[in-house]
């Protein structure tokens, strides 16, 4: 069975903070656009339990958030489609084609904001006890460990936040740090260390977790003393890093050693309008306040280039 062809100003790819913009953007310049989400608008932000560093709010959740960036942007008439699963692309100077299971979309402009997902922990046993007992969402899996003791790995700001945050079901929480430092912000570390049920065991690395049917202990390592021991625990949840979400573009974008894209700045790639925004990009910074300026620079870049560089040929 045949698909419908459908041609469009601008497809923007994923409905984070950076997508989402994008969109309020290009509607409010009434550009045909489309955003395609192929799981839950919001991105890794509708994880977040607590946020404390969005101008304009003094402390609001992720999905708060990101319900309030959904409802601005559909009440300027953004055109929002989700769970349509994108099968494929091609991205060149001179066409670009996104097929999804629905529709084959040919069109003028490409703002790529799908983001990154967590790092998988490298343990033995990951894939073992993922789900039963190895977790990278505290808001999404944090309700199941009620009364039980968890254990955060990792050293920056969403280790701190989600240690908080499982602290409010979990006897205790253990944050296995592999250094005597962190990287996150010191108003979170001072959270941290103020909250009784949280523990920091400062120079251990998690090595691996064990059990029957789920996760009951793990392995860690002492890293500068190489003393091993087993500790109980129940369930695990990573923090230690991202990885960007670009397999689908890697025959046509330029990306880094690392996979994320490279962009000038004003998002644009080596391909001709094609844009990138948000955490998927090459950057120093990913916070949601820089995906959110990202999101706006590409939707004003993407406009100028549809109506003085397509248009106007």
């Amino acid at each position: 069975m045949s698909k419908d062809i459908k041609d469009i100003d601008l497809i923007i790819i994923g409905a984070g903070p950076a997508g989402i913009t994008a969109s309020i953007y290009a509607s409010r310049a009434k550009l045909n656009s489309l955003l395609l989400e192929e799981a839950i608008i919001g991105g890794q932000v509708r994880n977040s339990y607590s946020i404390e560093n969005y101008p304009g709010f003094k402390k609001t959740s992720g999905i708060e958030l990101s319900d309030l960036m959904y409802e601005q942007a559909l009440s300027l008439g953004a055109n929002i489609d989700e769970f349509d699963m994108i099968e494929k692309v091609q991205l060149t100077d001179n066409e670009k084609i996104i097929e999804t299971n629905s529709y084959i979309y040919k069109t003028k402009a490409v703002i790529i904001a799908t983001g990154a997902e967590p790092k998988k922990l490298p343990i033995p046993n990951e894939q073992k006890y993922s789900g039963k007992g190895v977790h990278y969402c505290a808001v999404c899996d944090g309700a199941m460990y009620e009364g039980k003791i968890v254990g955060v790995v990792g050293g920056g700001n969403s280790a701190l936040e989600e240690a908080v945050f499982l602290s409010r079901f979990a006897k205790k929480v253990l944050i296995i740090r592999r250094h005597d430092y962190f990287n996150g912000e010191k108003k979170l570390l001072d959270e941290v260390e103020a909250n009784p049920k949280i523990e920091i065991m400062y120079n251990w690395d998690l090595v691996d977790v064990n059990g029957d049917n789920f996760m009951t202990s793990a392995k860690i390592k002492n890293t500068k003393t190489e003393e091993e021991k087993e500790i109980e625990l129940d369930a695990v949840f990573g923090y230690i890093g991202t990885e960007p979400k670009t397999s689908l573009f890697k025959d046509y974008i330029e990306l880094s050693k690392s996979g994320y894209i490279i962009t000038d700045e004003d998002m644009r790639t080596n391909v001709k309008g094609v844009y990138a925004a948000g955490d998927v990009r090459n950057k120093k910074y990913r916070q949601i306040t820089t995906a959110v300026s990202d999101g706006t620079i590409a939707a004003l870049d993407a406009e100028k280039y549809i109506v003085d560089v397509v248009k106007g040929e």
